[in-house]
């Protein structure tokens, strides 16, 4: 082989060596933003309240079904049942008597509202997402509260991050939650639609 055509396949070698440097570095440093990115972006399922129930528990209540909603003059909140809890109330729990069977679960979804400017009449809308608010029925973990367990989990919409509520002990809603006691200590029935 002519010198001058084992230069160019040796260039060659050389210059496909190079560019393959070249991928692999940009690779590394593709995967060490993503490591980077994915270490700062939060997990609001890792959450556990003072109470420890975990956030987790939940997971996937974002498409749970509607179950009611309520206004307060500080916030709309729209309440969502797990499957468990939505064919409870369609058997007719509690008011038939029975209660709520371990593993229901109810989220009540709190924004703070603001007025439509879109709508030709007035009506509040959901502004600024301010927490979830949990409950969930297991007997054996929390037989001093009617069986339910409650935690908050706060929104800062500022940060985009959520916080386990610091005050939210496991039975932190039932003080108020006791005034429906005989309806299984839940305030909202499912709705007719």
């Amino acid at each position: 082989m002519p010198d001058l055509l084992k230069k160019s396949v040796a260039h060659e070698q050389q210059a496909r060596t190079a560019q393959k440097r070249h991928v692999a570095f940009a690779l590394m440093i593709a995967m060490a933003l993503l490591a980077i990115a994915t270490g700062y972006a939060q997990d609001k399922y890792s959450l556990k309240s003072p109470g420890g129930i975990a956030f987790s528990d939940f997971r996937g209540y974002e498409d749970w079904p509607v179950v009611s909603s309520a206004r307060t003059v500080e916030v709309l909140k729209v309440i969502v049942g797990n499957p468990g809890m939505i064919k409870a109330f369609k058997a007719g729990v509690p008011l038939n008597g029975q209660v709520f069977p371990d593993g229901s679960m109810i989220v009540k979804l709190q924004w703070k509202p603001k007025k439509s400017t879109d709508a030709p009449f007035a009506v509040d809308v959901p502004d600024v997402f301010k927490q979830a608010f949990v409950m969930e029925k297991d007997s054996k973990r929390f037989p001093k509260t009617g069986g339910w367990g409650y935690a908050v989990f706060n929104y800062d919409s500022a940060s985009n991050k959520y916080t386990a509520d610091p005050t939210s002990l496991a039975d932190c809603g039932n003080t108020c939650h006791t005034v429906v006691k005989a309806k299984d200590y839940i305030f909202h029935p499912y709705q007719t639609r």
